[in-house]
């Protein structure tokens, strides 16, 4: 009974180092700064930390365990970036930003364009010098941006709508 009972203890995992319970902390830790952060990165090596205490508690070597939490955190970090760009973002327009956001927006015109010379524009609420593709254009019209050279638009008159909602005065 005695040779029994030492084949057991000898056998039975020995959950007394506290590797695990580190692991398992830090997987909570982890865990809990992706609630916070929500990035989808903290989440992924929360699981990695999982995994090492998985290892801890089959005894295996610390490095074992630290190769482990990197290989699962990262390979799981790639996987969700590779996923989520795939199935979640497959029809979103990348965002436009600089002179690509400028070219086709509309703008006020602030100060008159003369047939050859330059005025004022306000877009987005700064202002630019801009010059007329179609002869003067006086102030208050809303034009659209064509090019961007140097620092100066180029710009057009906004086509009206074809089709226009009626007044208040011709609706009564």
């Amino acid at each position: 009974m005695d040779q029994l009972h030492s084949l057991c203890q000898k056998d039975a995992m020995d959950f007394s180092s506290g590797g695990w319970q580190l692991w398992v902390a830090t997987g909570l830790i982890l865990g809990a700064l992706e609630l916070k952060l929500s990035g989808y990165v903290m989440l992924w090596f929360g699981v990695g930390a999982f995994a090492a205490a998985l290892l801890a508690t089959l005894g295996l070597p610390f490095n074992t365990q630290l190769l482990a939490f990197n290989l699962v955190s990262v390979a799981l970090l790639i996987g969700s970036r590779t996923l989520f760009r795939r199935f979640f973002m497959r029809g979103a327009s990348s965002v436009r930003h600089g002179v690509e956001a400028m070219l086709g927006a509309d703008a006020v015109v602030v100060e008159p364009l003369p047939r050859d010379g330059f005025g004022t524009v306000r877009i987005n609420g700064e202002l630019w010098t801009a010059r007329s593709l179609e002869g003067p254009i006086a102030e208050g019209e809303h034009v659209r941006i064509e090019n961007l050279e140097g620092l100066k638009l180029t710009v057009r008159r906004k086509q009206p709508a074809l089709l226009t909602a009626p007044r208040e005065e011709e609706v009564k």
